[in-house]
């Protein structure tokens, strides 16, 4: 049987429960979009797009300024772009505002510690603000695909920082935890990092829109991390896909206060 090319989201999805993997990955059922997931693709695309903000006009004075309404600008119109997406939700319009003012309030907490950093580059360079821009430019949304191991992902953000490579993904989650997921997924991004460039980057981290960006060092033992689940999983997945052979994990992510897993209905895991 050959290799399913996985995801590091698929990865841990076979690591939390293997029924889960079963029904979203090789039965291909559907699964159903929360505010959370719309709204954490909306923050991801404004941060991408900041970027390509034309700065030329931007001065000392008003980069601040300027830049806030930049990310406004950005987040209305990404917004407005996952209209349909939102509706089918159906929340009420206090929701939806609230999502949209904590989205923002995201951004801004983001944009103040960019903001931090372009005064510290400007000062220790001694390059204008537009220098300045451009050298804390990333590179962003690179997919990343490995024939060796089967795997894939895409990176949000790889910063160049003098020379060190910084790889970071961004997460509009409340919990402020690099938690074991977390962990293996910024591992099997340094390993397809490592395998395409030949260079291990030297910090992977999650900045985490609501309070700050939390790097670790990466090193062999990261890196044997992802080895060795990328081997788990398609160990197994190779061998099988009759379902008795990727048991449920019964516990409260099968259902919670206000939500469930997309599969509850089917898996009926408290039976």
């Amino acid at each position: 049987m050959a290799k399913r090319v996985e995801s590091p989201s698929s990865i841990n999805t076979f690591k939390q429960c293997q029924r889960k993997y079963y029904y979203q990955y090789i039965e291909k059922l559907p699964s159903f979009p929360s505010v959370h997931t719309v709204r954490g693709n909306i923050a991801h695309s404004c941060l991408e797009h900041f970027f390509d903000v034309d700065v030329s006009s931007y001065t000392r004075e008003n980069y601040k300024q300027k830049s806030r309404e930049a990310l406004q600008k950005l987040l209305l119109f990404h917004w407005k772009t996952k209209d349909q997406e939102l509706q089918k939700l159906k929340l009420t319009q206090d929701q939806l505002r609230f999502y949209f003012e904590e989205t923002m309030m995201m951004l801004i907490n983001w944009s103040n510690q960019f903001f931090e950093r372009m005064e510290g580059i400007m000062q220790k360079k001694q390059i204008p603000l537009q220098e300045a821009f451009a050298y804390l430019t990333p590179v962003r949304e690179m997919q990343y695909v490995s024939d060796n191991y089967s795997v894939r992902g895409f990176i949000d953000a790889i910063q160049h920082i003098e020379e060190e490579v910084h790889i970071i993904d961004y997460k509009t989650n409340s919990s402020l935890e690099v938690k074991d997921s977390i962990k293996l997924q910024l591992a099997i991004y340094s390993l397809l990092y490592f395998e395409k460039h030949g260079k291990l980057p030297s910090k992977a981290g999650i900045f985490f829109l609501r309070h700050k960006l939390k790097l670790i060092t990466v090193d062999e033992e990261l890196l044997k991390l992802a080895k060795r689940e990328i081997e788990l999983i398609h160990a197994h997945t190779s061998a099988t896909e009759e379902k008795k052979d990727y048991p449920k994990t019964v516990n409260s992510l099968c259902k919670w206060n206000g939500g469930q897993c997309d599969f509850y209905d089917i898996c009926r895991p408290h039976e």
